[in-house]
């Protein structure tokens, strides 16, 4: 009947899927969200999305499943449509998904950018990237510092990683490193979270964003919106800065949503241009002028120092990477990697004979990792098992290339040397120019 509500499934990993879903589903009765589908990240389906926060048209709250079980929802739930929302994937990656849905009976659909984007009463400057691992975290820094230099009180909001209690995430505020224990972060959490807290400055996240944003906008003058993975921003921006990877050329055009990004871009920074090919950083300049000619465009190296560089000089190590960046990333190499070999390291040692329990799943799907140990932590048992296989690993130092000190809450037995990473912006025109003329004017 023509007034039958539309069954369909949102098809996510713990983030963009449930801020679709409070934007344009919630409170929608022409829709029926009979589930999400849920990839990328480990341990996250099998819940359930909470009545509380799911909304009155949903008092039992909403099944979360495994991605895998998607052609079987289709057909039990009768679905109409599928709804993708989740990034940083392939065009192939993207349409192998929809083939599937369409196989199954159902139809895929995307949500254009604008209408998931909330309109904030403060000024947002959003940073977003093409692809997870660009360097969005040491953007955002600067962009931080450069609006708290010019005496503004900025209040960051991060894009969500709600791996836990969803009704306990609903808007977490971090302004104090004890914060991070009391809300109950994982590693991948507490990468984002502490260098901010570090600067001085507050962030937000959690899983209703709307919410967040009214309780950010009580505290400040300037909204930064800190992205994940590539995906498209949750705040409609009043300055969009977008970090593109020249050790990925062409990815800029060929990852869904980080072409969106791309396009939409008042600011493209070039990240990483000492590691990277001239033709590589030329390939990029060339997609900016055929796909968003009117962008401005810094270029940027990623300045890597270590706090212990004689730990590393002729030494075996062990290099523990930002796990994202190596896993749906597809990164091979990361700022641990970049320091070892700068440093002088004699030898890269492969973790892989030493691994043990949740790590090793980890390879198991992502096999092109290497000779890097991925900072996996999405939970207890995966930070332990991550705490046994650096100590099983035979070598003289442990390579530390996270933002954070793994130190602090895994009991690592050898010497350790942490690598820094911050923007070195080359040339004009530089972020703090580009906000005085835009934000801060």
């Amino acid at each position: 009947m023509a007034n039958e509500k539309i069954k369909i499934i949102i098809v996510g990993a713990a983030g963009r899927d449930f801020h679709n879903f409070n934007v344009v589903y919630r409170n929608n009765p022409n829709y029926d969200v009979v589930a999400f589908t849920a990839a990328q990240i480990p341990d996250i389906d099998g819940r359930k999305y909470p009545a509380s926060l799911a909304g009155e048209l949903y008092p039992e709250g909403i099944p979360i499943y495994a991605e895998e079980e998607l052609e079987a929802l289709i057909e039990k739930h009768n679905v109409e449509e599928c709804v993708l929302s989740y990034s940083d994937l392939s065009y192939d990656t993207v349409m192998h998904i929809a083939s599937r849905v369409m196989k199954a009976g159902a139809r895929f659909s995307m949500l254009p950018a604008e209408p998931t984007m909330i309109k904030s009463t403060k000024p947002v400057v959003s940073i977003t990237a093409v692809r997870t691992g660009c360097g969005k975290s040491q953007t955002t820094r600067a962009v931080v510092k450069a609006l708290l230099e010019a005496g503004k009180k900025v209040v960051s909001i991060r894009h969500p990683m709600p791996y836990g209690d969803l009704e306990a995430m609903k808007v977490q505020r971090f302004a104090e490193i004890e914060d991070l224990t009391k809300h109950k972060c994982t590693i991948e959490e507490m990468e984002e979270y502490e260098p901010h807290i570090a600067m001085g400055s507050v962030i937000y996240s959690g899983v209703d964003y709307e919410a967040i944003l009214r309780e950010a906008e009580k505290e400040a003058d300037i909204i930064v919106w800190d992205g994940g993975n590539n995906d498209m921003p949750f705040y409609k921006p009043d300055l969009s800065i977008v970090v593109a990877d020249p050790l990925r050329p062409g990815h800029e055009i060929a990852y869904y949503p980080g072409e969106v990004n791309f396009r939409m871009a008042d600011v493209i920074v070039i990240n990483k241009v000492d590691s990277a090919y001239p033709e590589d950083v030329e390939e990029i300049l060339d997609n900016i002028r055929e796909y968003n000619p009117t962008a401005e465009v810094i270029l940027a190296a990623s300045a890597v120092m270590v706090d212990d560089a004689d730990a590393i000089k002729d030494k075996v190590v062990l290099v523990v990477e930002d796990g994202p960046t190596l896993t749906h990333g597809e990164m091979t190499i990361g700022a641990g990697t970049v320091a070892a070999r700068r440093f002088g390291a004699a030898e890269l040692v492969d973790p892989r004979p030493y691994i043990v329990g949740k790590i090793g799943e980890t390879y198991e799907k992502y096999p092109y990792i290497g000779t890097l140990l991925p900072a996996m932590g999405y939970g207890e048992e995966q930070m332990k098992d991550l705490e046994t296989t650096i100590n099983n690993t035979k070598c003289d130092t442990v390579v530390i290339g996270t933002p954070i000190n793994l130190g602090r809450f895994i009991k690592i037995d050898k010497p350790t040397s942490r690598v820094f990473y911050e923007l070195a912006e080359i040339g004009e025109p530089k972020i703090k120019t580009i906000l005085n003329d835009t934000i801060l004017k």
